[in-house]
């Protein structure tokens, strides 16, 4: 089972995610894909490392490459987030041009070989704002990494002010 949850800034999203893996009984993996910058970035994942390990989440601290991570059969995977993940891919110092086909390789392949996996997504496209080409090519590239997902994700999720609105079932 694979399920997409997406939606604005602090709107819910990891928690429902979370949520959504609170009672498997395997081994329970948390792909963190941002990047710690400064001490306060380090303070917050701490903080974070925490809260997942009470929640029998393992953390692994991936920033880019998901495609080399191996799970045992029957875990579940909970990847936080694509957004991350693609601006580590584009942005780094090796940065990818496009690395949507990477992403969604990646992506795939975990899907393929868990029992669960909730990909956390970000809404990204809806503001109408022009940005600088860079930044419009992320927005391009976060949406076909989307659309992608939802070729094989089993349910998808929007998370709207905190409530879980499911697109597909």
């Amino acid at each position: 089972m694979t399920i997409l949850v997406t939606g604005g800034s602090k709107c819910g999203k990891s928690s429902f995610a979370e949520n959504c893996l609170k009672d498997f009984k395997g081994y329970k993996y948390y792909i963190a894909t941002m990047k710690p910058y400064g001490e306060d970035a380090y303070e917050i994942i701490q903080r974070h490392r925490k809260a997942r390990a009470e929640k029998n989440f393992i953390t692994i601290e991936k920033y880019t490459d998901v495609h080399e991570l191996e799970f045992p059969e029957n875990s579940a995977v909970l990847l936080e987030c694509t957004g991350n993940l693609l601006a580590n891919e584009m942005f780094s110092e090796n940065g990818i041009e496009n690395p949507v086909d990477k992403i969604l390789k990646g992506l795939k392949k975990i899907s393929l070989s868990v029992s669960e996996f909730v990909i956390v997504s970000n809404e990204v496209s809806s503001d109408g704002i022009s940005y600088p080409p860079e930044t419009m090519k992320y927005i391009e590239y976060l949406c076909a990494i989307n659309r992608g997902i939802l070729e094989f994700a089993d349910k998808t999720a929007e998370c709207v002010y905190g409530i879980p609105v499911l697109i597909r079932n």
